[in-house]
């Protein structure tokens, strides 16, 4: 039960949950990889379901004036992602419905989102580069996967999406993706703020030296 006043912490629509405070959605009982915009515009349009959001409150809310973004180009990738996340056609909507020229409305049936947190604003990306962080995996393991590049970090997410565990391990065996234990140290060396990841340098273990593309929201203990 919610205490009063506290905004919930799950909604429900369809076979999807949300819980807002991990930022993070299921399918299922199963997790989805969504990046931090995408999730954000979800947790925006499950405020007011039913109602319009324009996208000048998209851009107030999530990109505020000191933010230097392409905020139309943003916006649109991360619905974009939001709709695959989902299984959503933007022809025959079931959840995400596009108002052209005006903005974007949710229109599943939406359980126990009453009232939903606003998004807070997340430190200055560039203010990060030269730290040092510690790696952390989501799951359980004892370790976490690392991309070599830019490429194997997107076509990986391609793979997680589609719960390709073979096309996982292939990346791998290929050496494209390292496997690097828990709380090791990297120097992070690029941000991008339109990104969910950044370039770090490993700085310990077998890998001492390599560079990779790591999860922002698998980096902890920045100092």
């Amino acid at each position: 039960m919610s205490t009063p006043g506290c905004p919930p912490l799950l909604a429900r629509f369809d076979v999807f949950e949300v819980d807002f405070r991990a930022g993070e959605l299921y399918r299922a009982g199963r997790k989805i990889k969504l990046q931090v915009q995408p999730f954000q515009v979800l947790t925006v349009l499950l405020e007011r379901p039913g109602e319009v959001v324009t996208r000048e409150e998209f851009e107030k809310r999530l990109w505020p004036g000191d933010t230097f973004v392409d905020f139309e180009h943003s916006l649109n990738t991360a619905i974009k992602k939001l709709r695959q996340a989902l299984g959503d056609d933007k022809k025959k909507p079931r959840f995400v419905e596009t108002l052209p020229k005006r903005g974007y409305r949710f229109i599943g049936k939406v359980e126990q989102a009453a009232r939903i947190s606003t998004p807070t604003k997340a430190p200055t990306a560039t203010s990060k580069v030269g730290r040092v962080a510690k790696l952390c995996s989501e799951s359980q393991l004892s370790f976490t996967l690392v991309s070599v590049d830019e490429e194997t970090a997107t076509e990986r997410e391609k793979l997680d999406a589609a719960n390709d565990d073979v096309g996982l391990s292939l990346l791998i065996a290929s050496q494209r993706l390292l496997m690097v234990p828990n709380g090791t140290q990297v120097r992070i060396l690029e941000v991008d703020s339109t990104q969910p990841h950044c370039r770090v340098r490993i700085l310990d273990g077998e890998h001492y030296g390599k560079t990779a593309v790591v999860p922002l929201k698998q980096l902890a203990e920045v100092s």
